[in-house]
């Protein structure tokens, strides 16, 4: 039947072929229904658009012969035509292939679960929302945040660009003053984060976030230079590739993170569209060329060793380590040859086929090392060796590429790829790809060394090594350029541009200017390789930036370096031929390059090294790596063991508000106070004193704490009570000041009550690797052990737990998932779980508080999960404590008779400087014998007498010492800490007395000679801060005797005060210019 015209409905949306492009490319008049009205006749303006798009295509290619007329019109040669359309044909094809990877590649992000669909034939439903893998996680949550906060940071950027950069740019040329951003848009298209991963860091203050990023965006930036009718720009562009994130130091203060630093472990892949004159650049060759630039731009910003810090906190500490901080270790690579490599050259056009002349490029990160080539060779044999920092396991790869030398562009042969998950020792034929062939490396980890011990022995081995392009190193230095003092001016009074050149032999390294200063800060670090640190410098020139002046130098032998502790200076080095207050703040670190393996054999005779055979591919004696190769030391990193322990004295309060009421608040009563502390994870509570606003508790608590900036100790008083305990205030103590000082005594005020403070008293100990003051330190312990305190501390035992090797399998088959538990005494401390292995690598270390080190042991268990116990291991404290430097480091075998595990245990002996007492090197007994019949001790302490004997009582008194000759002053402290006057005192029946203690120097009995304390209240151990002082003559001192009464009041309304017991001190018998404090 026929229709008319005018009645025919409108096909249906589903009866229409759909467009071949791009739907979403298409305005909305595209999908819209026709007008069932218009009879299907097309519309006015719709004719006249088509006729000017067609005249507007002729004139495009009308304009493609206007060449070729102008070269015939100036008589040129049909060949600059033809070269012309050749570069033509060229762009086009490089702007198609990356037009077509950007569409795939966005296709690919748009449609990603539909198309993973269709590859592994599942339907919709049945395909999971995102595929686990075992350690990376695809967080989708993350991808909505950065798409929601896309649109702002474009505002962002476009803000960034017109007011900071663009002005920037035209004030760097005068040609460059009508320089503008014409275009910002970031696009549509946000970055995505395909997969992160979380990594356990090295170190207990870090985070290790693997982000997997892809960037395919339709970014579009316009930039144009008005004056020369110039635009350029960016329209597209891709980015993929592993950026790291290392959150540290984690720090007890908001924001917990102390910095941010992120970097890419490798080179990330570009692909730029560009647009405008910069169209120039996707020109075959020159567009290799760009992309190559702009990655070497981003490695050096952004790929290892370069990282990027941003500081989070104010004031942070060691920012110069944290954005460039010590290798983790040097890999020697050993590239000794390759064997199979495919033929690459041809002869008479093909017919005749040649072979390859092949070199290789070896890269890690950002260092990249070239070999020779070997003319005419299939198995070349190159025998080079190259040293290589490594800052990131795991992480980083080794990438190998062999390459056939051509006169115009060398041809690619085949590549190699090992990644450092591990810390390697390994040698081994790899196979290449991409191509034919093996290639021959033999790896070497040198760990780095904080001592000179074993300088000797490297030099020794690295004289009997012959190494090609350079002889193997010793050493490396880390030189961090921190700013610069007093730099002298330029002619004129100007201020000058410095900049700094260090230079170690032959090898120079600069840093950036900093412009119109002459006090500069760079915050810089550069590293170099050692041959023989005993004998090279390091050679310092301060320069303005056109090198034409200098403003100081600076010549440092580097034997100086291997005298100071742990091979480090931090310090100012005053500059010559400069200023006479210029200098520079440098920090440098030096590392000994230790082959740690208990296989290697160092050749008695220099210049004897061990041959390498090639035909059972295995190192003869005396080459560097011997099979099996096994570290005989650990390598733990370099804040192990560098732990203190914070001992917490909780005195007294004072005018705490009362909060019991009775009769229903009628009457009001007073509180039983007790304190709550809170420091590195870690809580303590101490005892409570019943009806007492101005409590004593006198209590000891010990906590190991690291140098962790905004560190604080929290302080809470409670008032114990049946149902919920009352709030009596609060307080806090940075424990900067306790760390950098060492001790603080101090009254705190309570925060967030009327009234009310605290007094409490702070000290660092530092753990020393000497067992000579142990005992010093257990007598000492003893004396100022206070009766509510457990018992203190003596030592600090320090545990890196590496790895174990040959665990007994599961079921005689299968490899355990081994976790070892470290226990001392009534503390346990768990590693993780290491998947399917019998040779785990922990990497962890726990440290212990160590109260009898003659006694206890630390018990190590190895279990498997869901299988038991593995090996076990005890480890008495004795035998520490005879070791040198208080440290066992090798293996132990499990006492499962299968097994080994490599473990460091270091013992630190924890002496107070602060304690007040002075322990004597002997023992002695505090029996019952009067004080009189105590022994003398050595070193002719005074001879001690008593009146009142049958009390038998304890007086430690310090008398400190005397500072210059006549006219100086006699001083005698008291208190259990930081000077003990510590009292035991028999109660015989009676209540407790009220004592103070009374000090006279005979043989004068007048006001003007005597002193006393303040009186304590019922107490058996009183305890006293105070200082007395007496000025005369140091000849009349030693003539004098100090007598020493402690009294009490017999009651309260006589003057007569009952004598509890009296000491004489012969100051003849004290050596008052060292001063002396025992019991």
């Amino acid at each position: 039947m026929e229709r008319s015209p005018g009645e025919g409905p409108s096909p249906s949306p589903m009866d229409q072929p759909s467009a071949p492009s791009d739907p979403t490319d298409q305005p909305p008049a595209a999908h819209a229904k026709p007008d069932p009205g218009s009879g299907g006749q097309p519309a006015g303006p719709g004719a006249a658009g088509e006729a000017l798009a067609m005249l507007t295509s002729f004139g495009r290619r009308l304009l493609v012969l206007i060449p070729v007329y102008l070269a015939g019109a100036v008589g040129l040669s049909v060949g600059f035509v033809l070269f012309g359309l050749a570069l033509y044909l060229g762009w086009r094809r490089v702007r198609d292939e990356k037009e077509r990877s950007l569409r795939a590649a966005r296709q690919l992000l748009d449609d990603e679960e539909q198309l993973t669909a269709k590859t592994l034939y599942m339907s919709h439903r049945e395909l999971p929302a995102w595929v686990s893998f075992p350690d990376v996680e695809k967080a989708e949550w993350l991808n909505k945040i950065v798409a929601q906060v896309w649109p702002f940071l474009g505002q962002y950027m476009e803000k960034l660009l017109a007011e900071t950069v663009a002005p920037a740019v035209r004030g760097s040329n005068p040609h460059l003053q009508t320089f503008t951003f014409t275009r910002v848009e970031l696009g549509e298209k946000p970055l995505r984060i395909i997969g992160v991963k979380v990594h356990r860091g090295r170190r207990k203050e870090q985070i290790l976030l693997d982000l997997n990023i892809s960037y395919v965006g339709d970014v579009q930036i316009d930039v144009e230079v008005k004056k020369y009718f110039c635009k350029a720009g960016v329209k597209g562009m891709q980015l993929h590739g592993v950026l790291r994130v290392i959150l540290e130091p984690l720090i007890g203060d908001l924001p917990i993170v102390g910095a941010v630093s992120m970097f890419f472990i490798r080179r990330p892949t570009l692909d730029i569209n560009w647009t405008g004159m910069t169209n120039l650049l996707d020109i075959p060759g020159l567009s290799s060329l760009s992309d190559t630039m702009i990655m070497d731009s981003i490695a050096a910003f952004l790929v290892l060793p370069n990282r990027l810090l941003v500081p989070l906190v104010p004031n942070l500490q060691d920012v110069a380590q944290l954005r460039s901080p010590l290798p983790r270790g040097i890999i020697r690579i050993h590239l000794l040859a390759a064997r199979g490599l495919s033929s690459k050259d041809k002869y008479v056009k093909g017919l005749i086929e040649g072979k390859s002349d092949p070199y290789a490029l070896v890269r890690l990160g950002t260092q990249t090392f070239c070999s020779r080539v070997i003319d005419e060779e299939l198995n070349p044999q190159w025998r080079e060796t190259y040293e290589v920092m490594v800052h990131e396991v795991p992480g980083q790869e080794i990438e190998v590429e062999v390459f056939d030398k051509d006169p115009d562009k060398d041809d690619f042969l085949a590549h190699a790829t090992k990644v450092l998950e591990v810390i390697i020792l390994t040698f081994w034929w790899f196979p290449l790809q991409g191509g034919q062939g093996q290639v021959h490396l033999r790896l070497e980890w040198l760990s780095l060394l904080s001592d000179a011990e074993k300088l000797e022995q490297v030099l020794q081995w690295n004289r009997g090594v012959s190494s090609r392009p350079e002889p193997p190193s010793a050493a490396i230095l880390v030189v961090y350029l921190d700013r610069g003092q007093d730099l002298p001016l330029k002619k004129g009074n100007k201020e000058p541009n410095p900049m700094v050149q260090l230079s170690i032999q032959d090898v120079t390294q600069e840093s950036k200017a900093v412009y119109s200063t002459n006090c500069p800060v760079w915050e810089e670090a550069f590293r170099f390789f050692l041959q023989d640190p005993q004998s090279q410098e390091l050679d310092v020139q301060v320069k303005d930036d056109s090198r034409a002046l200098t403003l100081g130098a600076l010549t440092l032998p580097l034997a100086r370096l291997l005298t100071a502790p742990e091979l480090t200076l931090d310090q100012w080095f005053q500059l010559s031929s400069s200023g006479p207050n210029s200098r520079l703040y440098m920090k440098l670190v030096m590392r000994i390059l230790y082959l740690d393996s208990s296989e290697v054999s160092f050749p008695t005779v220099p210049g004897s090294p061990g041959a390498w055979d090639e035909d059972n591919e295995s190192p003869q004696r005396g080459s560097s790596v011997d099979a099996p190769p096994r570290p005989c030391h650990t390598t733990p990193d370099s804040h192990f063991g560098t732990e203190h322990v914070l001992r917490i004295h909780v005195l007294e309060a004072q005018d705490l508000i009362a909060k019991d009421r009775f009769l229903g608040g009628l009457v009001k009563g007073k509180s039983d106070p007790y304190v709550k502390l809170k420091l590195a994870g870690r809580s303590f509570r101490s005892h409570v004193v019943r009806e007492d606003l101005n409590p004593r508790w006198n209590e000891v608590f010990e906590v190991i704490v690291t140098s962790i900036p905004g560190q604080e100790l929290d302080i809470e008083v409670f008032d114990k009570d049946l149902d919920k305990d009352d709030f009596l205030g609060r307080c806090k103590v940075s424990l900067t000041t306790v760390l950098n000082s060492g001790f603080l005594d101090e009254w705190l005020t309570l925060e967030d009550v009327p009234s009310g403070r605290l007094h409490l008293r702070l000290e660092r100990l530092t753990p020393r690797p000497t067992a000579a003051e142990l005992e010093e330190v257990l007598q000492v312990n003893s004396l100022i052990q206070t009766q509510k305190s457990a018992e203190l501390a003596a030592a600090l035992l320090s545990v890196y737990m590496e790895r174990a090797e040959d665990l007994p399998l599961r079921k005689g088959t299968k490899p355990p998932s081994p976790y070892a538990t470290l226990t001392v005494g009534d503390t346990t401390h768990k590693t993780k779980t290491i998947s399917q292995t019998s040779a785990p690598v922990w990497d962890e270390s726990a440290s212990f508080l160590i109260r009898k080190p003659y006694t206890e042991s630390l018990e190590l268990q190895v279990r498997g999960e869901g299988t038991g116990t593995l090996g076990l291991l005890s480890l008495p404290l004795s035998e520490l404590l005879v070791a040198d430097q208080l440290c066992l480091d090798h293996w132990f075998t499990l006492s499962s008779g299968q097994g080994q595990v490599l473990l460091r245990a270091q013992l630190g002996i924890l002496v107070s400087q602060h304690s007040g007492v002075e322990a004597q090197s002997h023992s002695y007994s505090h029996s019952s014998s009067s004080l009189s019949e105590e022994p003398e001790l050595s070193g002719g302490p005074p001879h001690i007498t008593s009146s009142a004997p049958e009390l038998r009582q304890r007086l430690t008194t310090h008398v400190d010492s005397i500072t210059g000759s006549p006219g100086s002053s006699l001083k005698s402290e008291s208190w259990s800490t930081p000077s003990l006057l510590s009292w035991a005192l028999r109660q015989n029946g009676r209540d407790p007395p009220d004592p103070y203690v009374s000090l006279l120097l005979l043989p004068d009995k007048n006001r003007g000679t005597k002193r006393k304390t303040s009186q304590k209240k019922r107490t058996l151990n009183p305890e006293f801060n105070e200082r007395f002082e007496w000025e005369l003559p140091l000849d009349e001192a030693l003539r004098r005797k100090l007598d020493v009464s402690v009294k009490s009041n017999s009651s309260f309304m006589s003057r007569e005060r009952e004598l509890l017991g009296k000491v004489h001190l012969d100051l003849a018998e004290i050596d008052l210019s060292q001063g002396v404090a025992q019991w």
